[in-house]
């Protein structure tokens, strides 16, 4: 199973942890994150809003159909709301069209309601599209991505960071805590 369709450069470390995929490779966020696919600003009045500005930004990374995704996206959400608390939601797809798994990261520059078991409006969007033939390489990569956030610096540097290229870094970033 391919993801994202990057590679880490050589040498690199990024949130490492024994997250293997299905070709044995280790899945990282920057393999899973998309070039030009960090949103620094996302302007969305609701949940609806935000869903589609994510699934326009997905049909320019993955060549899939904005509306397919946009109608994933809403039937999704109709299941059960994909927000973990905290301001963080990590909504998910598996779409045929998608040919690897892929990361979409967009901060919100006013955080909205999006149904939280915590009642906390989200700020921080990380948008995962996996191929239906994804099996447990999406699981991995949504435990991947939880991982991630559940680090109190990541998600700090993530609301402090100027621009795409600073929350960039602040992805890539070896995790400081021992966050489990």
């Amino acid at each position: 199973m391919t993801y994202g369709g990057h590679r880490p450069a050589s040498g690199a470390i990024s949130h490492n942890d024994d997250h293997i995929i299905g070709d044995g490779t280790r899945m990282t966020i920057e393999g899973m994150l998309a070039t030009d696919a960090i949103i620094p600003r996302l302007e969305a009045e609701d949940k609806k809003q935000a869903l589609h500005a994510l699934a326009m930004k997905a049909e320019a990374v993955t060549g899939a159909r904005a509306p397919d995704i946009y109608a994933a996206l809403l039937q999704r959400e109709r299941l059960s709301s994909t927000s973990l608390g905290r301001g963080i939601a990590i909504p998910h797809v598996k779409l045929p069209t998608v040919k690897a798994i892929t990361c979409i990261f967009a901060r919100l520059e006013q955080p909205i309601p999006f149904e939280s078991h915590d009642g906390e409006a989200v700020d921080l969007l990380f948008f995962l599209l996996a191929p239906e033939t994804a099996g447990a390489d999406h699981l991995k990569a949504l435990a991947r991505i939880s991982r991630l956030v559940r680090d109190p610096a990541t998600l700090d540097g993530l609301r402090s960071a100027k621009d795409a290229e600073a929350l960039r870094s602040v992805l890539m970033k070896p995790i400081t805590s021992h966050a489990a």
